[in-house]
């Protein structure tokens, strides 16, 4: 008896942990049965996905329903039920519920909870034949409180090829935030770390790129993540590890261990959502706000961690005068991707059932985002979404980041900044065009323009333009130079010595002059360097080698011009 399990992800690198977990059940208690994983994307042809469904006439097909593919995985069932009159659809996944009305008019099983809880009834329904309409259950909620290790061998050589790998060291959250899914359940379920040891020790062996850990707050037990951490770094090669975590539940043990690890081994979700403590009461997000800034300040300052926090818009209680303020405290953190994510009233989630109280409008199909509530009208809300998708495209990158720190140094307001710069690509027409960095740009430079600071501000625009490999100024940072890099790099030729440790030796000079790059700054801009981490001297030299560090950036020295300093050099 074939049946397929298929999970249907947003990107080719995702997988599908679920698929791996009802393998596992539904051939260990039923072994008449075959089953066969099938990993597909929301981008694939949707006629083909349908046939290679079909083939091999499957008795059983499982779609797990994720809110990025509700809408695909009703067609499919829809179409499937055309094609295979015969065969049994179950739906099982976060979304589950949320279909079982709109499939109402098909023959459909709906599986609500986890595998582990169900799989007794359903297993002895499916080998009869007799398929109930649904199926719940709960390892929180009477069901056995424990799961296994998801993955064969097998597994990494065919469904888990150049894909990352989802393992969970514990489940559920011990948060109940009104807006997550999560909240419906209670408690957390958490394998001892020896076992952690041993199924990561597994995965490790097939040297997958990237784990990510969905544990849904990993940090909750300082301890516990401190030893899982110490494991990683010593077995865990260079393959790059995924955590969620809160901000406010580090201790000063795990940031000192973080202070040894080399750059691009850990990257860090950190759901901060707002910094509004009347929005944090009525969601049920507890945060010291204070402690999560010192923390992910303290991380930043490390260098080597990739750090990603979150906003929530349309949150109750946050108007556009406190979200605003939400965004300049989190900017201060330093983080280097802040995501800006419209709220979604998601099924099943208790803040839907709020929706009258806070006036909420929100689209009727899935995502489910807000339109609109109490705080903020439609019009605020919108604005707020094109905003966030300015900081998206200008923030969220490698290119710009001493732009970033020097707006954070000088007391600039960052909120009225990207705001300022959201009406110039509205004027520009940014948001119907492709948004590169040359583009980006000349856009910052039209937005720095008249002010007292911009001669300076265009020295670091150059300097991030350069240290993200380029070998050229475009149009618009050619303009405005102290001098020109030829006229620079020839001086230098004529005044640096036969050999600059470090730099070259005698017989390297001349690769040395032909390869590297050179920027004379504004003498407002040597007397900022140390405050903007860029190199000494009146010169910055771009070298044509990467500095290893968590974005792979140019690396960079400083030079200076008078014969004096040439002396001391």
């Amino acid at each position: 008896m074939l049946v397929k399990l298929v999970g249907i992800n947003a990107r080719f690198s995702h997988s599908t942990l679920a698929l791996f977990y009802v393998r596992n059940e539904l051939e260990g208690r039923c072994p008449q049965l075959r089953c066969e994983i099938c990993q597909l994307t929301i981008n694939d042809n949707y006629y083909e996905t349908l046939l290679r469904l079909c083939e091999g006439q499957p008795s059983l097909i499982c779609f797990s329903a994720a809110i990025w593919n509700t809408a695909l995985v009703a067609r499919l069932c829809r179409d499937l039920h055309r094609c295979l009159p015969s065969c049994q659809v179950v739906i099982g996944g976060p979304q589950a519920g949320a279909l079982r009305g709109s499939l109402a008019d098909i023959p459909c099983t709906i599986v609500l909870g986890e595998i582990e809880a169900v799989a007794e009834e359903f297993c002895r329904d499916l080998a009869s034949g007799r398929l109930a309409p649904c199926y719940e259950g709960s390892i929180f909620h009477g069901g056995p409180r424990t799961f296994s290790f998801p993955y064969r061998d097998e597994d990494f050589a065919a469904h888990l090829a150049h894909r990352h790998v989802y393992y969970e060291s514990s489940r559920g959250c011990p948060f109940s935030c009104s807006y997550c899914l999560s909240a419906a359940e209670s408690g957390v379920i958490r394998k001892e770390v020896a076992v952690v040891r041993e199924e990561l020790r597994h995965i490790l062996r097939h040297r997958p790129k990237v784990v990510r850990f969905i544990d849904r707050t990993f940090n909750d037990l300082p301890r516990r993540a401190l030893d899982i951490w110490r494991f990683l770094a010593a077995e865990g090669g260079e393959t790059l590890f995924h955590f969620e975590m809160a901000p406010d539940r580090f201790d000063d043990d795990m940031l000192r261990f973080l202070a040894t690890l080399p750059p691009g081994r850990f990257q860090f979700e950190l759901g901060i959502q707002s910094t509004n403590p009347a929005t944090l009461r009525a969601v049920r997000r507890p945060i010291d706000t204070d402690r999560a800034h010192d923390t992910l300040r303290r991380l930043a300052s490390l260098g080597t961690i990739h750090l990603h926090v979150d906003l929530i818009l349309g949150l109750p209680h946050e108007s556009a005068a406190s979200f605003a303020d939400s965004f300049r405290r989190v900017f201060a953190m330093e983080a280097h991707h802040i995501q800006m994510g419209l709220l979604k009233l998601l099924p099943g989630a208790p803040i839907a059932s709020e929706t009258a109280a806070c006036g909420y409008v929100a689209c009727a199909e899935p995502p489910y985002e807000v339109l609109c509530s109490r705080w903020l009208s439609r019009t605020e809300l919108a604005e707020l979404y094109w905003f966030s998708e300015v900081v998206e495209k200008f923030c969220n990158t490698r290119y710009f980041p001493t732009l970033w720190r020097y707006l954070r140094q000088s007391g600039d307001d960052p909120f009225a900044f990207f705001h300022g710069l959201l009406h110039l690509c509205r004027e520009r027409g940014l948001f119907a065009r492709a948004a590169t960095q040359e583009v980006l740009c000349v856009l910052l430079c039209e937005m720095i323009a008249g002010r007292d600071d911009a001669g300076l501000l265009g020295d670091v625009l150059r300097y991030d333009w350069l240290r993200c490999g380029f070998r050229f100024l475009p149009e618009c940072l050619s303009e405005g130079l102290a001098e020109s890099p030829e006229e620079t790099r020839s001086r230098l030729y004529q005044r640096l010595p036969g050999e600059l440790p470090g730099l070259y030796d005698r017989a390297g000079r001349n690769h040395f002059f032909r390869k590297a790059f050179f920027l004379r700054w504004r003498p407002e801009t040597v007397a900022a360097a140390a405050a903007l981490g860029l190199p000494p001297g009146e010169v910055c030299c771009v070298l044509p080698d990467r500095d290893g560090g968590l974005f792979a950036l140019q690396r960079v020295a400083g030079l200076p011009e008078t014969s004096r300093e040439l002396d001391s050099f």
